[in-house]
């Protein structure tokens, strides 16, 4: 008989462009606690950050997700990068809160992923960071690296990665992954694009998001 999912705790907190909605779970026995943060185009629960927030309860990772500012205001274009690295920081604060002994670890799809990093590289203490879809440079354009706040982390960095995934060109994720060493970990998704899709076939986005939770399960746990 399957187990029933973990409940939210729904809530809200300041993110200094005011308030901001937020989901915290945590199981039995948790190993640790992974922020989330949505990408561009989807809020906090859009279905992919909800399929492999609750996957990774049912791994014994307690999980927090949030939107951004703007997403709470519903409007199109993300925040500016500093106001998104002030919401993370206070995401970070309330989750470190509820974290109760846990390593609290930083991650997210895409823009939300970035911009943990950027938080990170300039002094946010996460026990690790946990990238879905890093976006390397815009597609098209691979002049536009985005990886020297990179090599100034100096935490352990996860990244799920699909191998046609247009933000991330197979040849230069190679040479930033060489350059962090021993910091950080490919995951590659066979095919995956930027949202994990597989060619040729299609499947509901929660359970996209759930098959991307062992690895960063797995993570979570070798760093707590």
């Amino acid at each position: 008989m399957p187990s029933l999912p973990i409940p939210d705790e729904r809530f809200a907190f300041d993110a200094g462009k005011g308030e901001v909605s937020a989901s915290f779970a945590r199981p039995k026995g948790a190993v640790g606690l992974l922020v989330v943060a949505h990408g561009a185009g989807g809020g906090m629960d859009h279905p992919f950050l909800v399929g492999f927030t609750r996957a990774l309860n049912s791994d014994g990772v307690a999980t927090v997700r949030f939107n951004f500012p703007y997403m709470e205001a519903r409007r199109r274009s993300p925040d500016p990068e500093h106001v998104a690295v002030t919401a993370w920081r206070a995401a970070f604060d309330v989750a470190s809160a509820r974290a109760k002994g846990l390593r609290v670890f930083a991650g997210g799809k895409s823009y939300g992923g970035r911009m943990a990093s950027v938080a990170v590289a300039e002094g946010m203490d996460a026990a690790g960071l946990v990238f879905l879809g890093y976006p390397l440079h815009p597609p098209g354009r691979p002049e536009r690296v985005r990886d020297q706040h990179l090599y100034g982390i100096d935490v352990p960095m996860l990244f799920l990665e699909g191998t046609r995934d247009p933000f991330a060109d197979a040849d230069l994720m190679a040479r930033v992954l060489k350059e962090l060493s021993d910091r950080a970990t490919l995951h590659a998704v066979e095919g995956g694009d930027h949202s994990f899709n597989l060619p040729g076939t299609k499947r509901d986005a929660r359970e996209v998001g759930a098959s991307l939770a062992a690895p960063a399960a797995a993570f979570i746990r070798e760093h707590a």
